[in-house]
């Protein structure tokens, strides 16, 4: 029986206006792995944060707030019947991660308080190791998925985590760009001597893979050595800062503008990269590096709409760095989470 009909079949039996199920999935969805088009990985992960930690339990704290979700979406009609699945988080890397975490902090204390032990490098090469066997099994994990033809996700963890997502990716789709929500720009090298630091992720992904365009939106924190980076790179990496879109606005460019000129910086294969504190802090005050300002609920769903209204593809996503409350925290990113992938199943035809 192949997937199509396996589906069909639950669909079938799946009463989508009742009570949300608690089986273990999310929004409660009957669907398994074999049947989904949408296969999201939980990665538990974050190791290297540099401010508030947490962000390992956003994995969890999703999709135990995705159950009292309901299932329309005002975008997509129908779209649960695509089939989506999001894996279970890993007991093994939630534990590595733990473990790793603690051996972090005592190497960022140490460097803010201008000390450097040998016992500060040795962390850094178990852990910079650590991070690339993770990168390397999530690298695996997607070649898997995309050889059954599903679209892959990650739902993090902080932000290092989809990198091998990425990598997988751009093999397949040579051309790809991405299009980045974040407060933050991500490009430091190596922050902290972390290779794999959350704060790096688009250095490494920009150094080390054959992206053709890079488009950050609602960046609101950076240091020197990104914004330079940025400048030095202005033909593959495109910047909106917040308070850039928000003074053109000021001066009655309207938003809509805006995202068509994001939008036209965009080849035709995309790549979301939304980390959720690329929102205004109200709606995830819980994340690790809350910034003020930012995008509100309506203002990233526009701008999402608009990729797909454009003709362009979404060939893979990832949401990071949700922590916090569940009934805050949890629920925005449980609905980001499953509007980016009924976006994705849209703009491949798959709904």
């Amino acid at each position: 029986m192949d997937r199509t009909t396996r589906r069909q079949e639950k669909i079938n039996r799946f009463d989508p206006n009742g009570v949300g199920l608690r089986n273990g999935r999310f929004i409660g969805l009957p669907f398994l792995e074999e049947d989904a088009e949408v296969v999201v990985q939980s990665i538990p992960w974050d190791v290297t944060v540099s401010y508030g930690g947490g962000t390992a339990d956003g994995p969890g704290i999703v999709l135990e707030a995705s159950g009292q979700l309901d299932l329309e979406d005002p975008v997509v009609e129908e779209a649960w019947k695509m089939g989506l699945y999001v894996r279970p988080s890993s007991d093994v890397i939630r534990a590595t991660s733990n473990q790793l975490r603690k051996q972090a902090e005592f190497h960022i204390e140490s460097l803010e308080n201008g000390i450097r032990t040998d016992r500060s490098y040795d962390i850094l090469e178990t852990i910079n190791d650590a991070c690339t066997a993770l990168h390397e099994d999530i690298y695996a994990s997607t070649k898997a998925i995309l050889a059954k033809q599903q679209i892959p996700g990650v739902l993090g963890g902080d932000h290092s985590t989809p990198f091998g997502l990425i990598k997988a990716l751009s093999e397949v789709y040579p051309d790809m760009g991405i299009l980045q929500v974040d407060a933050h720009m991500d490009l430091r090298a190596a922050y902290e001597g972390f290779i794999w630091s959350h704060a790096s992720i688009f250095q490494n992904v920009m150094h080390r893979l054959p992206i053709r365009q890079l488009v950050q939106v609602g960046i609101r924190d950076y240091c020197e050595e990104e914004w330079q980076y940025a400048q030095r790179h202005a033909d593959r990496v495109r910047v909106y800062r917040d308070r850039d879109i928000r003074e053109a606005m000021f001066k009655g460019k309207s938003l809509y503008a805006i995202w068509e000129e994001v939008i036209d910086a965009l080849p035709s294969e995309v790549y979301i990269s939304f980390d959720i504190d690329g929102l205004d802090p109200s709606l995830c005050p819980g994340t690790g590096t809350p910034v003020p300002g930012g995008l509100s609920f309506a203002e990233a769903n526009a701008l999402l709409d608009m990729v797909v209204q454009s003709g362009r593809t979404i060939v893979g996503f990832d949401l990071c760095e949700v922590s916090g409350e569940v009934d805050w925290d949890g629920n925005v990113g449980a609905r980001v989470l499953y509007h980016l992938a009924n976006l994705a199943g849209r703009s491949q035809g798959r709904i």
